[in-house]
């Protein structure tokens, strides 16, 4: 099954690359120069959503250093119990700020009262589901983006929000300001049922040296 699984996502990525390079150029110059599209999902569960809060605005090893001292009192996978069984000076005493604390409390909270129901959101619609993670304090729509390309496997998200493809299109679409929402979906129009992948090449484009033309 994990052998067919694996076939169906390169299949798949075989197919979007192919229509990123025949739909846009730079794009194309793009993948090119990367290769292989090696864009990678978690499992959308209270655990994978905790997570995200947690890693919001640190550095990776800084978030995983944390991470694992929380997940050590905690338990792994987090559980809303697991959350709430911890005093806020246990939270703190791992890393975790005051803000981090009320967040993943407050999600832990929201699905122990049964307003959260993670079973739901592979069914359901992408602005249902923004919808329905934003209810709980700290995620707001970039986490919820986030959540639908790397956990719901959503193939044609485009976050806005996101500083990292803000940069790309900046540098690669030879922009002299920050491109507004407006302007990065004018030029994504053409890489959808996509965008997410196309995401996924442009955040790589940003840790590889260019060759300017």
């Amino acid at each position: 099954m994990a052998r067919d699984n694996a076939q169906d996502k390169a299949v798949s990525h075989r197919k979007a690359i192919l229509h990123l390079k025949k739909s846009d150029p730079i794009l194309a110059d793009i993948i090119a120069r990367i290769g292989p599209c090696r864009l990678e999902f978690g499992e959308p569960t209270f655990h994978a959503l905790a997570e995200s809060i947690l890693y919001q605005q640190l550095n990776g090893k800084a978030a995983a250093t944390i991470f694992d001292r929380f997940t050590a009192l905690a338990g792994d996978p987090l559980t809303p119990l697991g959350i709430l069984k911890l005093t806020d000076a246990q939270m703190r005493g791992v890393g975790l700020s005051r803000q981090k604390t009320a967040y993943l409390r407050d999600l832990a909270e929201k699905t122990k009262a049964g307003l959260m129901e993670f079973e739901r959101l592979p069914e359901l619609p992408e602005d249902e589901v923004i919808a329905h993670l934003t209810q709980v304090k700290g995620v707001g729509v970039w986490t919820a983006h986030m959540f639908l390309m790397f956990t719901l496997r959503r193939p044609d998200i485009l976050p806005t929000g996101d500083y990292g493809v803000q940069a790309a299109i900046k540098k690669h679409y030879k922009k002299r300001k920050w491109p507004k929402p407006a302007v990065m979906e004018k030029i994504a129009k053409p890489w959808a049922p996509y965008r997410s992948i196309a995401c996924w090449y442009l955040w790589r484009s940003l840790d590889i040296k260019t060759v300017e033309k």
